[in-house]
């Protein structure tokens, strides 16, 4: 399978009046958290809330900012996460993909809403 991007936008929700950002993000199903750069988190005014550490791709530990709260949009659906601020792309994984209801077609090499909820996002409570 080859990589997978899409066009979300992010927001501050804390800051309505802040201009919202679009962005090309890298999706990946096997990360679990939004990941933005630096100057994404600067421009979209996000507070730092505290330090977590990641484990990256090579297995190295990292300490970095945790930042929030960010209004993700993608198609039509929203959700509310914090983010791991790091490297220099923005990276979308499973914890706001599953929030959205979002799959990916690895064939297609694209992120849509979920065929069997198109209209409304659906999860489990259970």
């Amino acid at each position: 399978m080859g990589l997978v991007f899409a066009n979300i936008k992010l927001s501050n929700p804390v800051l309505p009046q802040q201009q919202s950002l679009e962005t090309n993000c890298l999706v990946d199903s096997g990360a679990t958290y939004l990941c933005i750069p630096q100057h994404l988190a600067l421009q979209l005014g996000l507070n730092e809330l505290q330090k977590r550490e990641v484990i990256l791709a090579g297995g190295s530990a990292k300490l970095v900012p945790y930042v929030g709260p960010i209004k993700v949009e993608f198609d039509n659906r929203i959700c509310f996460v914090g983010a791991m601020v790091f490297g220099d792309q923005c990276l979308l994984g499973a914890i706001p993909m599953e929030d959205m209801d979002l799959i990916i077609h690895p064939k297609l090499l694209k992120l849509s809403v979920n065929p069997s909820s198109p209209n409304v996002a659906s999860g489990l409570a259970k």
